[in-house]
């Protein structure tokens, strides 16, 4: 009698363990008809990415590999001051890879600026003992009253208000 498999609807836990965050998704997009025949210019992409960072490391940081088509590699670059400073570096690039085996002819680069949208950060702000905001109130009112320590008082005053109202 030979072992059954488990039933598809049953989840191995110890391979999913193994999968990782990449692998799944290759899968998924591998089962998908209208993008699995992509997955070879994305990782023909990814490959060329990895070694233009290589070999300009501080300059790729923020550029992209958008393209190879015809022989030609066509990059974007956040702003034009990157993209003047890449254009110098061109000859360097592109021998770089030819040497590497990629079929390079020409580099073209476009800028493309981007959105990024900075969102602050809260402030970080630690919560207080009882014990700790007495010992600022006593600090505060036991200085001098002396235009040196007009600020300090008033910020220690204003430590403690905003502190005993949470």
């Amino acid at each position: 009698m030979q072992p059954s498999s488990p039933p598809p609807y049953r989840i191995n836990i110890k391979r999913t363990r193994k999968l990782n965050v990449t692998s799944g998704a290759a899968d998924f997009l591998r089962a998908n008809d209208k993008i699995a025949p992509l997955l070879p210019t994305v990782r023909r992409n990814a490959s060329l990415q990895k070694d233009c960072g290589a070999i300009l490391p501080a300059m790729f940081d923020a550029c992209d590999v958008l393209q190879l088509a015809e022989g030609q590699l066509t990059l974007s670059t956040p702003n034009a001051a990157l993209a003047s400073r890449l254009k110098q570096q061109l000859p360097k690039l592109q021998d770089a890879l030819q040497q590497r085996g990629w079929q390079i002819n020409a580099i073209r680069i476009k800028v493309q600026v981007r959105r990024i949208v900075e969102r602050s950060a809260p402030a970080k702000q630690a919560l207080l003992s009882n014990q700790a905001l007495r010992a600022f109130d006593n600090l505060g009112s036991s200085l001098e009253d002396t235009p040196q320590n007009a600020a300090l008082i008033a910020a220690l005053q204003n430590l403690v208000k905003r502190h005993q109202q949470k």
